[in-house]
């Protein structure tokens, strides 16, 4: 079964030489270069293949799921791919995200997994981390056939993790998977990382999946991630995108649910250049719940894309996509939701909302919630605002002694914290409320619009 939304014009690709001789060097090269061997290479082939014929999307006309990414700049760099002998510190990477003692963590670093960094031991009672090829599912979620960045991926799928929980196990220690991209010494490198996870009946697990930079390095990674829950399964999944300025991050996620599962995803993402978080769940039994919810923040000329999606197959399920976005500088962000009710997913309960905060005048949004009914007996709802805080909220503040700098981070921070409360982890709460006050200065700077009429 594919868990994709819609089919992408095809496109060019100017270094395809070079993508081309990488490809086919990892290839000769990987049972002598420390690569573990690929166990499924016609799915390698396939992927290669794919992204031979449809290239990146830089061709925005016709490209509806492009429509407001400009992706000429990823065409015009040469992202290589190797393997990269680039080491991190623990102390150095505990700094930029934490590693807390109650979770398992399992870092990857340039996609490729290190285990002096990882925890030690086995995985958490009732989960197992096996080797990606033991997943059965393995690029039948996320199809590369339509997508550039998955058909990469696949392409160069060389390492990767599976984590399966067993039926009726609640595993009580979070799961914390980190992926570090150092960009090595020359930078321009593309790192491909491939995660699959199966909640099996009754299972449930949380796992927060980090995605940051250690480097200033110009760098392309494109992650992508298969999830399959069980009858009654449960999943938690917090989400981390904290890049650097010249990093790009497409990441794909893709999600098939049997009734009475529950997969709640929560996203923070700052910092790329040019970011994507493409999420697509399909709810294929009765009474699955789908909760899709985030907040971006965009600064300087960043660029943060949510291709969002939710598919109704069948009847008595319930989703919900909330996202929210504050912009400063000359940012633009992008929120595409859309949700779908097909024939015969009757009592469908489904609700959509994209809140976006403009702190400067340069900044912009383009959002676009949809839906698309077949079903007559359902409940649905959609909407999108975007805005400043106008002169008299912030005067109210003022003339309760509250000064002009900090009632402006305080409406700030008032406005993302709803979202920002469902990460319910202390130690990562607080992780994300610091990156929010180092932000902070920069988003201020910028706005010209907080007290405005």
């Amino acid at each position: 079964m594919t868990l994709n939304a819609a089919v992408m014009p095809t496109n060019s690709t100017r270094h395809l030489e070079t993508y081309r001789n990488d490809w086919q060097q990892f290839i000769v090269g990987s049972s002598s270069n420390g690569v573990a061997p690929n166990p499924v290479p016609d799915l390698r082939n396939t992927g290669w293949r794919e992204f031979e014929r449809i290239g990146f999307p830089i061709h925005r006309r016709g490209n509806e799921l492009w429509k407001y990414t400009d992706l000429r700049q990823i065409d015009r760099t040469e992202f290589r791919f190797g393997v990269l002998s680039s080491s991190v510190d623990r102390d150095e990477l505990n700094q930029r995200v934490p590693l807390a003692d109650a979770w398992h963590n399992v870092v990857f670093v340039d996609g490729m997994l290190d285990e002096s960094l990882s925890d030690t031991g086995d995985a958490p009672a009732g989960s197992a981390l096996k080797p990606i090829a033991d997943f059965g599912l393995l690029g039948e979620l996320a199809d590369c056939t339509d997508n550039a960045f998955v058909a990469l991926n696949t392409a160069f799928l060389s390492d990767g993790l599976f984590l399966e929980v067993a039926d009726d196990s609640e595993v009580d220690t979070p799961i914390h998977l980190v992926f570090v991209t150092t960009g090595g010494e020359s930078g321009l490198r593309g790192v491909y990382p491939r995660i699959a996870i199966a909640v099996g009946k009754g299972g449930s697990v949380t796992m927060i999946e980090s995605h940051i930079s250690v480097s200033d390095a110009t760098h392309l990674s494109a992650p992508v991630s298969e999830i399959t829950l069980g009858e009654d399964a449960t999943l938690t999944h917090y989400r981390l995108q904290i890049d650097g300025e010249k990093s790009f991050h497409f990441a794909t996620t893709r999600v098939l649910q049997e009734g009475n599962s529950d997969y709640r995803s929560t996203s923070f993402s700052v910092g790329s250049d040019i970011g994507r978080n493409d999420v697509f769940t399909q709810l294929v039994g009765e009474y699955a719940e789908s909760t899709l919810h985030g907040v971006y923040l965009t600064t300087n000329r960043q660029h943060q894309d949510n291709e969002i999606s939710t598919t109704h197959t069948a009847p008595h399920c319930t989703s919900d996509q909330y996202y929210k976005g504050i912009l400063s500088g000359r940012s633009r962000a992008v929120f595409s939701g859309k949700i779908t009710v097909e024939r015969g997913a009757q009592k469908t309960d489904a609700n959509q909302k994209d809140l976006n905060l403009l702190l400067s005048h340069g900044a912009e949004v383009d959002t676009k919630p949809s839906l698309e009914i077949y079903a007559d007996d359902v409940k649905c709802a959609h909407g999108a605002t975007a805005g400043h805080v106008d002169e008299d909220t912030l005067f109210y503040l003022q003339s309760r002694g509250v000064d002009y700098d900090t009632a402006q981070a305080m409406l700030i921070r008032g406005f993302v914290a709803e979202i920002l409360s469902e990460f319910e982890d202390d130690e990562l709460l607080a992780f994300l409320e610091s990156q929010l006050d180092t932000l902070m200065p920069e988003l201020q700077a910028a706005s010209d619009t907080i007290g405005t009429a």
